[in-house]
């Protein structure tokens, strides 16, 4: 029996190329929205989505757009994780990212998931 948590992670594999990442996005929202704490974990190509200028590369409508829905999130006290080998095997740097996103392994993650938190995987 799981007792009851307030906390949500989000993993995030997949970046620009799906719309995938809009539904997390949506979820994640959604959560802020029912009084969650929501965190995002972004790994493989979801580093991808906080590349200055990466997030205005997909839609999928009658979603938000993915820039609305990240900043939105942040906004809102989302907290935004990048998978540190994911962001330096595509070259970037904390410079290379939107503001407010954190540079930092699975272990801030498994913080979370050690205190309740429920989890999901895009």
């Amino acid at each position: 029996m799981s007792a009851a948590t307030d906390k949500l992670v989000v993993v995030i594999t997949k970046g620009i190329e799906s719309e995938l990442s809009s539904v997390a996005l949506t979820i994640a929202n959604g959560g802020l929205t029912s009084g969650l704490n929501v965190s995002l974990f972004l790994t493989s190509s979801g580093v991808d989505l906080v590349r200055k200028g990466g997030q205005t590369v997909t839609h999928v409508p009658p979603l938000d757009p993915l820039e609305e829905m990240i900043a939105n999130f942040q906004n809102r006290g989302g907290v935004i994780w990048a998978c540190p080998p994911c962001v330096k095997a595509r070259g970037y740097e904390a410079d290379d990212l939107l503001d407010g996103v954190t540079i930092t392994g699975a272990a801030a993650m498994h913080e979370e998931i050690k205190a309740g938190a429920a989890t999901l995987s895009f």
